[in-house]
């Protein structure tokens, strides 16, 4: 078994994959970490659709990679942008998804965590904007599914200084019935979110952002942050109030911020853990015994993939994911909401491929290849 890719230069080499996944079972539930994966949505490939029209979700595959994770015992972070939340699904879609997903998760027993946004919106007053989170807040809480506060595009159009974002998340806060996770999510993730917490000097958005959380520690969890700078998301940590936890969203460094030090640790919340799903969930599990170097032997060589899906422009890697879950068996075609299959190169697929087949992602390698080779020959690449 060979397969002939191509590399950045469209030079062809060949590559043989590994004929045997890794093994891989379900087991117990997770002692010392909190680990949600957020998820990606699944298109409907035979929906007559464009780029810019409303998302066709193939809701019966979506539901089923739910419920893979949740067999191995991740929590599922539903509607966050690695769902394509605001490229492709617009809030119509995201609502849908997450009372279908919480129905789910009450009826297998799974965590659920979802993504509260204002993407009903494009800009607005404050006033709108606090209005649209609170829609969204309303339907989370009464799905059952612990809220998210997400990153706000209209709000930082429409912030004039870290003032606006201490009343609209105050307000929020204060109206939440259940413990929320705030979500800092950085600019290489989404443009539109440059200066958030009211400043592009990250020391001075990090004041206003434990400003928030000082004020209101009762109606915290937690927080995700996704700036891809782990000293930064270490020394954030640091200054939390006691009872509030940390959840890393940063997709560089995970192993290490996930181990800890000596003075703390991060839960986690990575789009990276939905190809990694039961791979990561396997880590965490000998973490649980206390057996840091064993997470991290088995949880490092999984970074070189997670950088290469996450390289610039950030924001694409949801295409990297969609593209394994295709790879990998848990989806029938590799098509996806807003045409966005279409965002990576084939020499960034061919690598993504050869990086997740040594890793032993593949349940089916042999499967792998053929969907591989399927992708090659529609660019023209014989074998």
């Amino acid at each position: 078994m060979t397969v002939r890719l191509p590399d950045a230069t469209g030079a062809l080499r060949t590559y043989e994959p590994r004929t045997e996944p890794l093994a891989l079972t379900t087991g117990a539930p997770f002692t010392s970490r909190t680990v949600f994966s957020a998820a990606h949505v699944v298109a409907a490939p035979f929906a007559d659709t464009t780029p810019d029209s409303p998302a066709a979700v193939d809701w019966d595959a979506t539901l089923a990679f739910r419920r893979h994770l949740w067999s191995h015992g991740l929590g599922v972070a539903e509607a966050m942008d690695t769902a394509q939340r605001g490229m492709g699904l617009d809030w119509a879609g995201a609502a849908e998804l997450i009372r279908r997903s919480a129905a789910e998760a009450k009826a297998v027993g799974g965590r659920i965590a979802c993504g509260v946004g204002t993407d009903q919106i494009v800009s607005g007053t404050l006033a709108e904007v606090r209005a649209a989170y609170e829609e969204q807040l309303a339907l989370v809480e009464a799905s059952g599914a612990q809220a998210i506060l997400m990153a706000s595009r209209a709000l930082a159009a429409t912030a004039n200084g870290p003032e606006d974002y201490l009343d609209v998340y105050g307000h929020l806060l204060r109206q939440a019935s259940e413990p929320v996770v705030l979500h800092w999510l950085g600019p290489m993730f989404d443009p539109a979110l440059e200066g958030y917490w009211g400043s592009s000097d990250l020391d001075t958005a990090t004041d206003t952002f434990l400003e928030v959380i000082a004020a209101h520690p009762d109606k915290v969890d937690g927080i995700k942050v996704s700036l891809l700078d782990a000293q930064r998301e270490i020394d954030l940590r640091r200054r939390l109030p006691d009872g509030v936890r940390c959840y890393t969203g940063d997709d560089f460094n995970y192993p290490e911020l996930i181990a800890g030090d000596e003075k703390g640790f991060s839960h986690a919340l990575l789009g990276i853990f939905d190809p990694l799903g039961p791979l990561a969930a396997e880590a965490v599990r000998v973490l649980d015994t206390g057996n840091t170097a064993g997470f991290r032997e088995l949880l490092d060589p999984t970074v070189e993939l997670s950088r290469h899906l996450f390289q610039a422009p950030t924001r694409f890697y949801k295409t990297g994911v969609v593209f394994l879950a295709w790879l990998a068996g848990h989806q029938s075609h590799f098509t996806m909401v807003g045409g966005l299959q279409s965002a990576r190169s084939l020499p960034h697929f061919a690598r993504a491929y050869e990086l997740a087949d040594g890793l032993g992602l593949f349940p089916d390698p042999k499967l792998a290849e053929e969907r591989m080779k399927t992708l090659l020959a529609l660019y023209g690449v014989t074998q």
